[in-house]
């Protein structure tokens, strides 16, 4: 079976043909960052409308890529939550007037879920194992019992990781997107020059949780607060970029150890911008070395991004069930309320 999968929650237009829920045919991603790189983040109105004028392109080399005719498609899915409005309205409204044009299933999907489910593609992993969702929008660590079943143990409660990778790149003007900017400077940065602190998030419902505004703040108004006694001004901006990424990871991973200990569960499957981040990738695999009963499992560098192919192979477990969506399905630019649990 093979599925169309789009992708259009926010600068990234995409499109993926992917067989069986596993096969990779061909994955197409047309980004706008270098549109949106002067204004240090996305503007809503500018990425929709590229959307509407880059989407026909984009799944036409989907279909050309993976060397199949529009009649090969056996179903259509699209983002429908969470993202910016805009963008969603875009991919959505070509999904559903391509499946009813072709007179075939319709599948909408919840971009979260679709990043969880990213590292299926490549891995075989069973369930059920913990979920590390980060992005620019989004920081959850999660209990995944199924492709659809997730149970969030914790939860971004001001800014997500991303979001801080972002607003310290652009406060130092030191390019867009912040993650990918922040982690190649900080190679060269010394990550124990400034001493930033972690939330106090480490009781009762909070035990899970993050936080990133204290350490936004401390990155772009109090550096002296939080300066090494060796570092002697001027700042360098690789040190400030390295010591701000590891805090920034550390407060992910006292949050992910902590559920670890207390789920029992040993298998961790991270999906989302920041997890293609170099730091996170290498404490996580040091930590496998030293306990082999640990599994942390990533996607690839392409399929960390918003992308179709994790769009499609998504779709195709729904559809393995008889589950299709209505054409009159809307966009919502919220999370989906998911359960809320602890261990």
């Amino acid at each position: 079976m093979k599925v169309l999968g789009i992708e259009t929650s926010c600068d990234e237009c995409a499109a993926a043909i992917v067989e069986d829920g596993k096969y990779i045919l061909s994955n197409i991603v047309a980004t706008q960052i270098p549109v949106h790189a002067k204004y240090k983040g996305v503007v809503p109105e500018i990425a929709s409308r590229k959307h509407t004028e880059w989407i026909n392109l984009v799944v036409q080399e989907a279909l050309d890529n993976a060397k199949v005719e529009v009649k090969d498609i056996d179903a259509v899915a699209a983002t429908s939550r969470p993202g910016l409005l805009g963008s969603l309205l875009v991919g959505l409204g070509f999904a559903k007037a391509f499946a009813w044009a072709r007179g075939i299933p319709f599948i909408a999907i919840d971009h979260m879920l679709a990043h969880l489910y990213a590292p299926m593609l490549e891995h075989t992993v069973q369930y059920p194992f913990l979920g590390l969702l980060v992005s620019g929008g989004h920081s959850i660590i999660c209990r995944a019992d199924n492709y659809d079943d997730i149970t969030v143990l914790g939860a971004t409660i001001d800014d997500a990781v991303g979001e801080a990778f972002d607003k310290v790149s652009g406060f130092y003007d030191l390019g867009y997107p912040g993650g990918k900017v922040i982690d190649d400077l900080a190679g060269t940065g010394d990550s124990n020059a400034f001493k930033f602190p972690l939330p106090s998030l480490h009781k009762g419902d909070h035990r899970y949780d993050l936080s990133y505004s204290g350490l936004k703040t401390a990155a772009v108004n109090q550096l002296d607060l939080f300066c090494a006694p060796h570092i002697n001004k001027p700042y360098k901006l690789s040190d400030i970029a390295a010591s701000f990424q590891k805090t920034a990871i550390d407060i992910l991973l006292r949050s992910l150890f902590r559920a670890i200990e207390d789920t029992g569960l040993n298998t961790v499957v991270a999906g989302g911008g920041v997890a293609a981040n170099s730091y996170l990738r290498s404490v996580l695999a040091k930590h496998m070395e030293v306990n082999r009963e640990l599994t942390f499992i990533f996607p690839s560098m392409e399929l960390c991004g918003d992308n179709g192919a994790m769009i499609a192979g998504l779709a195709y477990q729904y559809l393995l069930q008889g589950i299709h969506s209505p054409l009159k399905e809307i966009a919502s630019a919220r999370v989906k309320s998911f359960k809320r649990g602890y261990p």
